[in-house]
């Protein structure tokens, strides 16, 4: 077989396979990026809840507040935040840590599993601040 004969003879088994290997690697990608954006949306829900508790616990802790000041704050920020289904379960108490008197908050959210939806109280937060005594 000449050179040219070779050249001009058909290669098997290449043929049509470009698009398969576009469709299985944008499949890959696509579940790839939405993860990653799934990752992204659970972290700052996680990090709206963290935040809105430390508020929170920072108001109940003033001289002329009460914790339930703080858990009205709380529930308030994380309602305007995200959701009323995220401000169901939120808990304020007074802890002693150290011979000090702290405010603690707690909340107890839905982890986003699938955009905003997920299983109830399986995220839990905390934020404590010290609570101002009179000279």
């Amino acid at each position: 077989m000449t050179l040219r004969a070779r050249q001009r003879a058909p290669r098997a088994g290449d043929e049509g396979s470009a698009a398969v290997d576009f469709v299985l690697v944008g499949g890959l990608v696509t579940v790839l990026f939405l993860g990653v954006l799934q990752l992204g949306l659970a972290l700052h829900v996680r990090t709206l809840l963290i935040d809105s508790a430390a508020e929170g616990a920072r108001l109940g802790a003033r001289l002329e507040s009460e914790p339930g000041d703080a858990e009205a704050r709380t529930k308030e920020l994380i309602s305007s935040a995200l959701s009323d289904r995220y401000a169901g379960d939120v808990t304020t108490s007074v802890v002693e840590v150290g011979g000090a008197e702290m405010i603690e908050v707690r909340v107890r959210a839905p982890m986003p599993v699938i955009a905003l939806l997920g299983p109830s109280g399986t995220l839990e937060v905390r934020a404590h601040a010290l609570a101002e005594t009179p000279w």
